[in-house]
């Protein structure tokens, strides 16, 4: 667990919103996200399929693809600037040097005709101005410190294994020191083995670089064992979010609820696992008020009729719920 605070936000997103405007319709995939991280530490980002972590992300890096993504409102406050406003020749400066990312799947973002050592020494070239020789010498350190022998850095991409290839990934990322490190699904695609050496990698680079961390994932393990803050996605917004402690023990959205009651529970005998029952909603057509009251047992009229907001109560402990802004559990 990182154990490091600062008062002052390191990044802040106040009420992002993101459409992808396609020829079937627009889909409203973030809709009015709140998120706050603390210099030196960790925050994981949950939620299902389709909830918006991805394109949260891609909106920090600068990276949406535009067409079809379009961000309608909303800010991204890094470092006392809005990202939102500043040129792409700013963003390049920033991008894979203070916020930096590792993908879901190396594959895709390897080159297959360039040696892993060039890609590594090309971010460091852009970005420190150094020779192709320093370059290289300092991805060689990179590769060392991701558990990489520096023997390997004249191989290509498709010499290494998926585990190899992710920690590869991540050598690039950290390659400049960067303040905050992304990282969206990076263990989804890994054995059970693979998946832990991952995550001690990115406890130890962590702890070791001083950066921050945004943790995108579908796994709350994962998050207990890396984060000290975590937010719960839901339809393109944070249902709920706080310290770690805070969510996992005092839960209140009925959402978060009902995802930590499908965990499975190895100390109880069960002859079935539970569940949330309906669907989450079509980011096209998304329904009036809370986008969970469709599937929520406890919703109550204005749930279907009024967006909750996030509301603040102990311990900075944010609920957007119509129940527990009324006082109930």
């Amino acid at each position: 667990m990182i154990n490091k605070s600062e008062d002052k936000p390191l990044l802040e997103i106040k009420n992002l919103k993101v459409e992808y405007r396609t020829l079937e319709g627009i889909v409203y995939a973030v809709n009015g996200l709140d998120l706050s991280m603390k210099k030196g530490g960790a925050f994981g980002l949950v939620g299902e399929t389709g909830a918006g972590k991805t394109t949260t992300a891609l909106a920090t890096m600068g990276l949406l693809p535009v067409p079809p993504a379009i961000v309608t409102e909303g800010e991204i406050i890094f470092k006392d600037k809005d990202l939102l406003k500043i040129s792409e020749k700013h963003y390049q400066t920033i991008r894979g040097n203070e916020i930096t990312m590792v993908f879901q799947n190396p594959i895709s973002c390897l080159n297959p005709l360039i040696t892993v050592g060039h890609q590594i020494a090309e971010v460091i070239n852009h970005h420190q101005k150094i020779g192709i020789y320093e370059a290289l010498k300092k991805a060689e350190k990179m590769l060392n410190l991701v558990g990489i022998p520096k023997e390997r850095l004249g191989n290509y991409p498709h010499q290494f294994s998926g585990g190899m290839k992710q920690r590869v990934m991540i050598a690039m990322a950290v390659a400049c020191n960067p303040t905050i490190l992304i990282a969206d699904e990076a263990t989804t695609a890994l054995d059970v083995t693979i998946q832990a050496q991952i995550v001690d990698l990115l406890k130890k680079l962590i702890n070791e670089l001083k950066s921050s961390l945004l943790l995108i994932t579908h796994d709350f393990g994962l998050v207990a064992e890396l984060c000290d803050e975590v937010g719960v996605m839901y339809a393109g917004r944070i249902v709920e979010s706080g310290p770690i402690t805070e969510i996992f023990d005092n839960f209140y959205h009925p959402y978060v609820k009902g995802l930590f009651e499908a965990l499975p529970q190895f100390n109880q005998a069960a002859s079935r696992l539970k569940y949330i029952s309906g669907l989450s909603p079509d980011p096209k057509h998304l329904p009036i008020g809370c986008s969970f009251s469709p599937r929520c047992s406890q919703a109550i009229p204005k749930c279907f009729k009024d967006m909750p907001e996030l509301i603040t109560s102990d311990n900075n402990h944010k609920t957007a719920c119509w129940n527990k802004l009324r006082g109930g559990n």
